[in-house]
């Protein structure tokens, strides 16, 4: 249906994965060609740089002479071991999963799991939750995003990778969890979250604060809006049932809000953004050669409605190629701050032991040939946020959205990036008053 697989097919495009509502990583399904790979031995370089018999002396010689027996504690030199060979590769999106954690990660993507019910990114010393999912355990008890988690259960969380969070916050539906958090407002608080099963839906048609208004604080009645969480196996299933629900409506223009959307399924990725496009390119791929391969949208646009985009920092990987697809392919116009710049593509390869590693084998690039990684998405309209914005609770961004998107998705000429100052405003009312 679509040449977008380039031969690897079960590559997931996320930087934040939803597992158990928290975690922060890359993956990718399992697939048995690919797996099968494991089993081969490395490049010949590699094989009698890593035979495993120096390791295995250096191992032996620890074990039996380093003063801290404890220290040398077999399981330990051999997770450090493995550690330092990726760290070694500077590459954070290349990493290896134990065992439990792969385990974990399986029923991702698939429509629900038990736990609190948040993302969240691993920033400095600290996780820190990006974004509580609505109408969960977690956003009941006060979690905000941006709050940094300092404990769990009592446990300092200082320097705990994503995957050790999720391990110590998931459980089963009733038990409870204490999280220590720090709030924006540098308030510390502990707060007793019970767990429950959490739907993990891809789409939202509710805007935040319950209703779509516009900078007047009139509704909005003719632009619809929807919420992209994540690619999902169920998002071309629900983002259908939403886009077909708007122009049941009447709607004349679309709002597609992906900020802290974290990527996910690049099949269903390259699904969605086909769903908009009447042929061009979706992405590119570049390779350890240099070589690039581009995925084509099929002919014939699913949705016409006008599409004005929403992305923030969070917005990473899949909603990065989904917001670039769209962008630069003239058929939506990007609202917000620059992208996370996530652009790496990875594929799981399972190990003997249960678990995997995670190997960055690409770049992406946008359609017209700009990598992701590190770059991300430059908004065609940019945000600034100013304190009264945030003191108002105002979302600026949903704001200008809207007006753009009233607009038949063309910017207005005389639309600000932020919130003029109130003497500002006075000012200007008053001239415009004046004026013959």
């Amino acid at each position: 249906m679509r040449n977008a697989v380039f031969g690897v097919t079960t590559a997931l495009i996320a930087v934040l994965l939803v597992a158990g509502g928290f975690l922060a990583r890359v993956v990718t399904e399992p697939e048995t060609e690919v797996a099968a790979s494991a089993t081969e031995p490395p490049q010949d370089g590699l094989a009698e740089a890593f035979d495993g018999s120096l390791l295995a002396e250096i191992a032996a010689i620890l074990g039996e002479e380093f003063v801290d027996e404890n220290a040398a504690d077999p399981e330990l030199l051999r997770e450090g071991a493995i550690q330092g060979l990726l760290n070694a590769l500077n590459d954070p999106h290349t990493t290896y999963i134990d065992p439990q954690t792969f385990a974990l990660l399986q029923d991702d993507f698939e429509g629900s799991f038990q736990g609190i019910g948040a993302t969240v990114s691993r920033q400095g010393n600290y996780v820190v939750i990006v974004r509580p999912i609505p109408d969960t355990p977690a956003e009941r008890a006060g979690l905000l995003a941006g709050d940094i988690i300092l404990a769990v259960d009592g446990a300092d969380a200082e320097n705990w990778s994503v995957e050790e969070a999720v391990l110590r916050i998931r459980g089963q539906r009733g038990t409870t969890v204490d999280l220590t958090v720090r709030h924006p407002d540098g308030v510390e608080e502990t707060l007793t979250i019970e767990r429950d099963e959490i739907p993990v839906e891809s789409v939202i048609t509710t805007p935040p604060g319950g209703a779509l208004v516009d900078d007047n604080g009139d509704p909005v009645e003719d632009v619809g809006y929807i919420y992209l969480r994540q690619f999902a196996r169920n998002s071309v299933a629900e983002l259908t049932a939403a886009v077909q629900q708007a122009e049941a409506d009447g709607k004349t223009a679309l709002i597609i809000d992906v900020r802290s959307n974290p990527g996910g399924l690049l099949s269903e990725t390259v699904a969605v953004s086909d769903m908009f496009l009447d042929g061009g390119t979706i992405f590119g791929q570049t390779d350890r050669e240099g070589n690039t391969q581009f995925a084509n949208a099929s002919p014939g646009m699913a949705w016409t409605l006008p599409v004005v985009l929403l992305q923030d920092e969070f917005s990473a990987s899949g909603s990065e190629l989904f917001a670039a697809a769209l962008q630069e392919n003239g058929r939506a116009v990007v609202v917000g701050t620059r992208s996370f710049g996530k652009g790496t593509v990875n594929t799981s390869i399972p190990l003997s032991n249960g678990g995997a590693v995670y190997v960055s084998i690409a770049r992406w690039v946008t359609p017209d040939g700009h990598q992701i990684e590190g770059n991300g998405v430059t908004p065609d309209f940019p945000i600034t946020l100013t304190l009264e914005d945030i003191e108002a609770g105002r979302d600026i961004a949903l704001l200008r959205a809207i007006a753009i998107a009233r607009n038949g998705g063309v910017i207005p000429a005389d639309l600000p990036t932020s919130t003029p100052p109130p003497e500002a405003s006075e000012t200007a009312t008053a001239t415009a008053t004046a004026a013959p």
